[in-house]
């Protein structure tokens, strides 16, 4: 990411974000990520510092799964691995069965891409979000 994105907590607003959770949709400073981590242990966070190639890689956070993350489920977007798309010898516990599924390397380029782009978009939309709630304080002063 070219620009640097700011925590998405009022209390640290101005400290520089270092993870993104796609779970939550925010992105944390350090201090928020230590609560976060925590708090939300399955949550799919990622380094910002890192290249987003590396959102691709690494391993299943879901509870007993140990495997390479090698999917995404298109219907939940959502990477996984190969535990999270069967059922055999898991006593039921794939929760992508009856998905539609695809291997990371068909989707990553174009994925990447549109991540890029999402978060572009996010980080403008909290910018106009911001501006408008000015004006709307500053419309409830002014009638005061």
């Amino acid at each position: 990411m070219s620009k640097n994105k700011n925590c998405s907590s009022i209390e640290h607003e101005k400290e520089d974000a270092i993870i993104y959770c796609q779970t939550c949709r925010v992105y944390m400073c350090n201090k928020c990520k230590n609560f976060h981590s925590k708090l939300c242990k399955n949550h799919f966070t990622y380094d910002l510092n890192k290249n987003t190639n590396e959102i691709f890689t690494g391993f299943c956070k879901e509870e007993n799964h140990y495997d390479k993350l090698e999917f995404y489920c298109k219907t939940h977007n959502k990477l996984c691995c190969s535990g999270c798309i069967i059922k055999i010898k898991r006593k039921g516990k794939g929760q992508h069965t009856d998905c539609e599924i695809c291997n990371i390397e068909d989707i990553k380029d174009k994925t990447i891409q549109n991540l890029k782009n999402i978060f572009e978009k996010i980080n403008e939309n909290k910018e106009e979000l911001k501006l408008e709630v000015q004006k709307i304080f500053t419309k409830i002063r002014n009638k005061l």
